[in-house]
């Protein structure tokens, strides 16, 4: 797989409390956009950030944005 599957075209927005998060960056996960392990054999792995304060955060579903693993407008083109 070299090119990850896209999820949606637009973003999913939603309020992220403090913590580690792991975003999926292949699309297959079934918990999105949140990695679940399905990337495994795909050759893509999932983004690791994390959040100092709870807020709301606009997180890529189409999988092809250059900040992953946050929306940058780029489903707007597709």
């Amino acid at each position: 797989m070299t090119e990850p599957k896209i999820v949606d075209t637009k973003p999913m927005v939603t309020t992220l409390e403090a913590g580690a998060y792991y975003w999926c960056s292949c699309g297959l996960s079934n918990d999105q956009p949140f990695c679940n392990g399905a990337h495994k054999g795909t050759g893509l792995a999932p983004v690791e950030f994390e959040v100092t304060e709870s807020k709301p955060i606009a997180l890529c579903l189409c999988k092809q944005t250059n900040n992953a693993p946050f929306c940058d407008g780029t489903h707007s083109g597709l």
